[in-house]
């Protein structure tokens, strides 16, 4: 018997030892086609994706403000709430918007009917400037006249003159013959006057037609000054009736809703927000030295933590930004000391999703994403 538990003892550490080399070789054969598998990847893939998971999904959303101030009259809508374009989302109290209105109108029509009246006053005034042109003529007409028996009167006074020394005229007669120059002088004298009155009145009438005919001058009622400022308030009025009701500018959803009925709102306070469902986009961070063969157009490949990776949305690149995330940061990082670590940088890729898919599967604002962008196109 001892022989035989002696070969049993000595086989015993044999076989560990061939179980050993077994384990041994096993192991190598694993990390061979570890090897060679990434080998082939790096031979067949390697290079020709770029992938981030610190990703998420963005849109453009809209903040509903109203461009009026008044106390709000009704809310259409709640949080959660999808709306289509043109859905009412607040009506504000148009009560003082409707009396700013009627003003407006019936300031139009005063100043409409008073342009008129400058039209009529425009004929009135031509004619005024006609009769006192044809004063100032008649005017000039009676100085002649008279200038004309002023020289008459002086031509019989130095007649009867030069004949009074002979006894020939008496000295009647020379005296009233001195008068009737002296009446002629006179009225001369008159005639002049009245004829520069008469000329003044003529170019204060001409003055005056002129005024009020640079008013309406090559100007219509639709475009006269003071009927145009006031189709303006009109209009005005009219824009602020129609801004009372605040609709939804594009399709999506109601997030944030900060408003309630009877609340009196300012012109710009923020009353809610749309989120554009079928219009979002990724914003995938990447490292700054994975962007070397990246370029607009390029296809991506995305899944959503929502949905998980069973799931791909397809989508392109779109564009870059123009500075890494910590340059636009609230506090940016002071790199100009004496302890400063290299940090490698993100930049933000925008990458536009495909709207059937984002239709079919809707995705939310701020959810994670994994992207891999092709870069071998």
């Amino acid at each position: 018997m001892m022989p035989d538990d002696t070969n049993d003892l000595v086989a015993a550490p044999q076989t560990l030892a061939e179980k050993r080399k077994e384990y041994f070789r096993l192991f190598a054969i694993i990390l061979l086609v570890i090897g060679l598998a990434a080998l082939l990847w790096w031979v067949f893939l390697g290079g020709k994706t770029q992938s981030t998971d610190n990703a998420y999904v963005g849109g453009d959303v809209a903040a509903i403000t109203p461009l009026i101030s008044g106390a709000v009259k009704s809310v259409a809508v709640a949080d959660t709430v999808s709306v289509r374009r043109g859905d009412v989302l607040v009506v504000i109290d148009d009560a003082d918007a409707r009396v700013a209105l009627a003003q407006a109108e019936a300031e139009l029509n005063r100043v409409t009917h008073k342009v008129h009246g400058y039209e009529a006053t425009d004929i009135g005034l031509e004619a005024q400037q006609a009769a006192r042109a044809a004063d100032a003529r008649r005017a000039i007409s009676q100085v002649s006249q008279s200038q004309t028996m002023l020289d008459k009167a002086r031509s019989d006074l130095s007649r009867r003159l030069s004949i009074a020394d002979e006894g020939a005229v008496s000295g009647e007669e020379v005296a009233n013959a001195r008068n009737a120059v002296n009446v002629a002088k006179a009225t001369l004298d008159g005639a002049l006057a009245a004829a520069a009155e008469a000329q003044a009145n003529q170019r204060v009438a001409a003055g005056n037609r002129a005024t009020n005919h640079e008013l309406i001058a090559g100007a219509s009622n639709a475009t006269n000054p003071e009927i145009a400022a006031a189709q303006a308030k009109l209009e005005q009025a009219q824009l602020d009736v129609s801004r009372t009701t605040l609709r939804a500018p594009f399709d999506g959803v109601v997030a944030r809703r900060q408003v309630q009925i009877g609340q009196r709102v300012q012109a710009g306070a923020t009353l809610m927000t749309i989120v554009p469902i079928n219009k979002l986009y990724v914003d995938a961070n990447f490292k700054e030295d994975q962007l070397r063969k990246m370029k607009v157009g390029q296809r991506v490949t995305l899944t959503s933590d929502r949905y998980g990776s069973g799931l791909e949305f397809h989508g392109t690149v779109a564009g870059f930004a123009g500075g890494t995330g910590s340059a636009f940061a609230l506090i940016p990082a002071q790199n100009a000391t004496g302890n400063w670590i290299k940090v490698v940088q993100r930049v933000p890729v925008r990458i536009v999703l495909d709207p059937a898919e984002l239709q079919a599967h809707p995705l939310l604002v701020g959810l994670s994403m994994s992207a891999t962008v092709d870069v071998s196109q």
